[in-house]
């Protein structure tokens, strides 16, 4: 079977995972390759946190315009130019510790690209893939992110070691190329659909103008209602929560493997891709799940969204605040491949919902939501570094589990916070037309 005998929605959703993967390799890629450089120049974790921080900030600014473009100029268009920026600059940018004026500029226009991906992709994904398809399709479309991320972390520390820092950036720059190279031939904008139930569910509606002397309707973005609904907001607080755990761990990680528990990640061979494996793995059964539920009529959408969001985040709640009690390499590897996983778990629950009650408009929800996700990265990786500085400060060594308790308590508590929240706010039902 060739590529053009495959439904071309499958295409995109396959492309889009693709491109989620290599997005966090690039993410993860900079967390080892910068932490190697950095510990190598005698950095200290309050600047490496600053450092680190640094994507969040354009990685922020960027959603709800992307969220914006992509709704204008089409999710396809939007998502090509801004793999080519970020590629680009990791290609021509040297990874200097010492040149901090350079890695900020650097980081933040990373940031500022990768984050018009996610608003274009739920676009996309929401113009291409019908309603009892959507669960499955964006579990696999972000599981993409955890794939990425455990691909990194097995292989990129031994890239460093071997070939330098350096090296890290060069490799993203050429997946990002050919990534670029494989959307520009394959993808395309949907066509119509013309039945009335898909395009009473948003499916279908390319929202670009039409061939002919058809016209596109534009209609004005009910700014105002998206920001004071309360399901909206549901979505949002889960949004910044799952990120601030996802953060903290794929940023200070690293860090705690080799001062917390002074093990080299170099010498964990594969089971430091653990983590993320298990929220790949985690991600598609919630997905499957949450579509067997819906699908078969055994619960409703609301409270099947709200059942696997509860079930994941209090999961993890737990095995976060336990994460310091760990103090062998192994038994953080299965806390944190607990936490992560049902963290990915509870994504079939609020990271799906923006498609459900706002499918014309989820590439500006999801821009929203992404920015307090955004957000959460930039407060927990900033704010981890200086509550290791304080540890320090404190005259606590960093083999102390206590210098790390207040680090995992945060995202722990957030996690409890967030599934109440929910399950008090969320609904599964269209509530924008």
């Amino acid at each position: 079977m060739t590529i053009t005998n495959i439904p071309r929605r499958y295409v995109i959703v396959i492309l889009t995972f693709i491109c989620t993967c290599v997005c966090y390799i690039e993410r993860v890629g900079f967390s080892i390759a910068y932490t190697a450089a950095a510990d190598a120049a005698g950095v200290n974790q309050s600047s490496k946190g600053m450092i680190l921080s640094t994507f969040y900030y354009g990685y922020a600014c960027s959603q709800v315009p992307g969220g914006w473009a992509a709704q204008k100029i089409g999710g396809r268009r939007v998502l090509l130019l801004s793999f080519l920026l970020w590629s680009l600059t990791c290609a021509f940018i040297p990874l200097d510790p010492n040149r901090i004026g350079v890695l900020v500029l650097a980081r933040l226009l990373v940031g500022v690209a990768q984050g018009f991906i996610f608003p274009s992709i739920h676009t996309v994904l929401a113009q291409w893939v019908p309603p009892h398809e959507r669960s499955r399709s964006v579990s696999l479309t972000t599981s993409g992110m955890y794939f990425g991320a455990a691909f990194g972390t097995l292989l990129l520390p031994t890239l460093v070691k071997f070939r330098g820092p350096q090296s890290v950036f060069l490799t993203e720059a050429s997946l990002g190329a050919m990534w670029s190279l494989l959307w520009f031939k394959f993808a395309s904008d949907p066509p119509r659909s013309e039945h009335p139930k898909a395009t009473a569910s948003g499916f279908g509606e390319s929202l670009l103008p039409m061939k002919g002397n058809q016209k596109l309707k534009v209609e004005k973005i009910p700014w105002k209602r998206i920001m004071l609904s309360l399901p909206i907001w549901a979505i949002v607080v889960n949004n910044f929560t799952f990120h601030y755990g996802l953060y903290v761990l794929m940023n200070w990680l690293p860090t705690y493997f080799e001062l917390g528990l002074q093990h080299s990640l170099q010498e964990m061979g594969s089971s430091k891709m653990m983590p993320y494996l298990n929220m790949f793995l985690f991600s598609n059964i919630g997905g499957v799940v949450a579509d067997h539920l819906i699908t078969r009529r055994i619960m409703s959408v609301t409270k099947t969204r709200k059942l696997l969001n509860t079930v994941g985040f209090l999961v993890a709640s737990f095995a976060l605040m336990a994460l310091p009690l760990f103090r062998t390499p192994d038994g953080v590897v299965f806390c944190s491949s607990v936490a992560l996983g049902f963290l990915a778990l509870g994504r079939a629950g609020f990271a799906v919902n923006h498609m459900d009650v706002a499918p014309r408009y989820a590439g500006i929800v999801m821009g929203i939501s992404n920015t307090a996700g955004t957000l959460a990265g930039i407060v927990g990786v900033d704010l981890t570094g200086r509550l290791l500085e304080a540890a320090k400060a404190a005259e606590m060594d960093l083999t102390n589990p206590e210098s790390w308790r207040a680090v995992f308590l945060i995202p722990g508590l957030l996690c409890i916070f967030s599934s109440v929240v929910f399950l008090l706010l969320s609904t599964g039902e269209r509530i924008f037309d």
